[in-house]
């Protein structure tokens, strides 16, 4: 059982896209890059100026912001309430983990893309550096409780750990957690158990 005295930061992610280069060419064209908005807490994730409109099952969502650097596959995030009234509930994942995912179109200003997999929920989790895991006896994919204390305080149980020496520590949640927690953008949390 931990003591409750791992405090970690607490961040919101709303919905976003990861673009392969093949996609990122057909949705802007061959010689577009991404453009850097601003700097994100992974160190290696930056937000792109560039959005793009998003389609499933019968719902439309328009600029959706990209999140660079481009990646091997596509993928989507959302969170549950953008998949109301869509006739479709895409599956939980943890990033990255796409197959058998919902299916979405993507529509840029210079094409779109219809893929057969790609969209989820992303699963919150808990982005760890390596040293932070080996001071605070963490491993890669173990499970853990996050307490975020409040007016709206709430337990979130069956948290991943991501460890990598390239992460930033914090806890990523969507925005209904982040709504159900009463946090806007970021907070912090503490970590409470080990499962």
């Amino acid at each position: 059982m931990w003591r409750k005295s791992i405090k970690i930061p607490v961040e919101v992610s709303a919905r976003h896209c990861h673009l392969s280069e093949k996609d990122l060419a057909t949705l802007f064209g061959a010689d577009k890059g991404l453009t850097k908005l601003k700097q994100l807490s992974q160190p290696s994730d930056f937000a792109c100026q560039e959005t793009v409109d998003i389609e499933f099952g019968s719902k439309k969502i328009e600029k959706v912001r990209i999140v660079g650097p481009a990646r091997g596959q596509t993928q989507v995030e959302i969170s549950l309430s953008d998949a109301i009234d869509s006739g479709l509930v895409p599956p939980l994942r943890i990033s990255g983990d796409l197959q058998g995912s919902a299916g979405v179109t993507l529509y840029g200003p210079k094409g779109s893309v219809e893929l057969k997999e790609g969209l989820i929920i992303s699963k919150r989790h808990l982005h760890c550096a390596t040293k932070d895991a080996e001071k605070y006896k963490l491993k890669n994919s173990d499970i853990v409780s996050v307490e975020i204390s409040g007016q709206r305080t709430v337990i979130f149980k069956d948290i991943p750990v991501r460890v990598n020496d390239n992460y930033s520590l914090s806890l990523h949640l969507d925005a209904d957690e982040g709504n159900a927690a009463g946090i806007n953008r970021t907070g912090e949390g503490l970590i409470i158990k080990n499962l």
